[in-house]
């Protein structure tokens, strides 16, 4: 049991990974400091899914580490 979440985790770190360096944008190094951020704009299309699988991702990713350290104990 304890080796099956430990592999879910490491898929699921990995998939998360992956997710949120897809909604990386405007990344350059003036934005590193806060700058290039001076317009808005809302999540459309594939833009918004990946935003929702990333936030899916991350309340598993924790379901994953709480029930590992329920195992554990």
């Amino acid at each position: 049991m304890r080796d099956a979440l430990l592999i879910a985790q490491i898929v699921v770190s990995i998939l998360l990974t992956g997710a949120i360096l897809l909604q990386a944008q405007g990344s350059g190094f003036g934005t590193t400091w806060g700058g290039g951020g001076e317009t808005y704009h809302t999540k459309r299309g594939v833009e918004r899914v990946v935003f929702i699988l990333t936030i899916i991702g991350v309340v598993i990713f924790a379901a994953l580490s709480i029930a590992n350290l329920v195992v554990r104990s």
